[in-house]
Parts: structure tokens; sequence; C-alpha cells
């Protein structure tokens, strides 16, 4: 019977984890369809805002913006590496660190000095056990992302490449295409890749002129694409935590079904053993 109340054990053991990911699955699902509905909510502003800097850059006008700026080397980078706090997702922060140690290489190789931006409890994890120094260090944002988040991460390095001590700034995050599809991406977010204008150039009455208007939205832009990486990669990991969930339930109830069919067998044979054994002790007596 020790094989018994061993499976048994296992039985319960097995109940308990399967419960935790079941509720775990039910969270990050409740979670992952707010968090789609900011990035939908994101995506409008951030194409309305690239048509209208399309349809006001210039070429002549590109010289006076240090946002525009475009060095004919990159001997400085900035690399802000966008991870979770939490595990529980399958491969989605191995991922993401995978892409950001390659983009680090093909810099490096290149010749440029990077600087490290570890976002997450994951990434900083990872690259404090490699010994890589990092510039900054954030484990303190939230699943809720704000602008004032993506502000905080982004201006100071905004603020250093305008002045020319950076040469590039890039996110490395996930992109959030579908539940299904969350690829982990490099995006280089300055300089400003302005847009092709598309169509014929629409007749426009600016009031201030381009110039001013530029001037506030080119680090709007930055901000924007800094805000919208923030909440795909949220999405994106309550996407990966919800799958891993649901598959963990899912092998828990197939190996539930496994452990009470070898009880039940194991059960029935003892008590079949029994019988023979009653039935062969009366024989024995009559006889």
């Amino acid at each position: 019977m020790a094989k018994g109340r061993e499976l048994k054990g296992r039985i319960k053991s097995t109940e308990n984890t399967k419960k935790i990911t079941r509720t775990l699955e039910m969270v990050a699902t409740s979670k992952m369809k707010r968090a789609q509905d900011r990035v939908a909510a994101a995506r409008p502003y951030a194409r309305a805002l690239a048509e209208v800097m399309a349809n006001l850059h210039a070429p002549e006008l590109a010289e006076q913006f240090p946002l525009l700026r475009q060095p004919a080397t990159v001997r400085s980078a900035a690399v802000i590496l966008l991870t979770a706090n939490r595990g529980l997702c399958g491969a989605f922060n191995s991922n993401l660190i995978r892409e950001g140690r390659q983009l680090l290489q093909r810099l490096e190789s290149g010749g440029a000095q990077v600087e490290l931006h570890a976002v997450g409890r994951k990434g900083i994890g990872y690259f404090r056990y490699l010994g890589r120094p990092m510039a900054v260090q954030r484990a303190d944002l939230t699943d809720k992302p704000s602008a004032a988040d993506a502000a905080s991460l982004i201006d100071d390095v905004m603020a250093r490449f305008g002045s020319g001590a950076l040469d590039a700034v890039y996110i490395v995050y996930s992109r959030f295409n579908s539940v299904m599809s969350t690829p982990p991406t490099s995006e280089r977010v300055l300089p400003v890749a302005v847009p092709a204008r598309t169509g014929a150039a629409r007749d426009f009455i600016l009031s201030p002129g381009a110039e001013q208007i530029l001037t506030e939205l080119l680090p709007l832009a930055v901000r924007n694409a800094m805000y919208r990486a923030l909440i795909e990669t949220a999405a994106g990991f309550q996407s990966a935590q919800r799958t891993a969930m649901k598959n963990a339930t899912d092998n828990a109830n197939e190996m539930l079904t496994t452990l009470r069919r070898t009880y039940n067998r194991g059960r029935q044979a003892q008590i079949t053993q029994e019988i023979a054994e009653i039935v062969g002790g009366a024989a024995a007596l009559s006889g």
C-alpha cells in the first residue's frame, strides 16, 4: 500500500499545482484584455503623429533639429532593454534578453561604446549575473505603464542625443502582433526617422510655423515610441503568461488522468488479490 499512498500524495500535489496554474491563467487572461485595449488605443495616435511629421518634414528643416541628426558613424549608443519583473511566462524574457545581447554584440563589433539601460527584474538579474555594467536599472514599473514612465526612461537619453553625447538610441521590446505573436524587436528611436510622405502633399495653413510644430512633435514622437514599447511588452508578457499557464494546466490534467488510472489499477489488483486469498483460505478450511 506504500505505492498507493505515494500515488495519492502525487495526485494531491498535482491538484494543488493545477489550482495555482489555473488561477494564474485566469488572472493573465483578464490583464491581457486590458493590455490589448491600451495597445489598440495608442496606435491611432502614433499613426496620426507620423502622418503630420511626414507632411511637415523638409530637408532644409531637418538641419535645424538635433533629434534628426544623422551621424556618419555610431561611436556611442544606448540600448533600453525591456523585460518583465516576473517569470512563469515561457521563453518570453529569455527571448528579449537574447535579442538585447545580439544587438549589443552588433553595435560593439562595429566599434561603438554601448551603455545598457535595463528595465525589468529579469533583464537586470541576467546582466548582473554576467557582470556587465548597467547605466540604468529600473524594476519599479508596473504592468500598467504610463506616459510619465516612458518620459522618465527616455528624456535623459534624448537630451544626451541632442547634445551629441550619443549617436543612437535603441529599444528592445516585445512587439504585440497578436495573442500568439509577440516577437522580440529592436527598434532605433533616435535619430528620429520621419516616414516618407505618401500621396500628394497637403496644403496646410500652419500656425505657428512648421519649425515650432516640429520642435514640439519630435520629442513627443520619441516619448510615444517609448510608451508603445512599454505597453506592447506588458501585453506580450500577459499573453505569454496566459499561454504558459494554460499549457501547465493542460499538462496537470493529463498527469492527473494518468496518476488516477494507475492508482485505480493498483487498488483493483489489491482487491482482487485479497478476494483470491479469502476464497483460497475458505477452500482450505472446507477441504
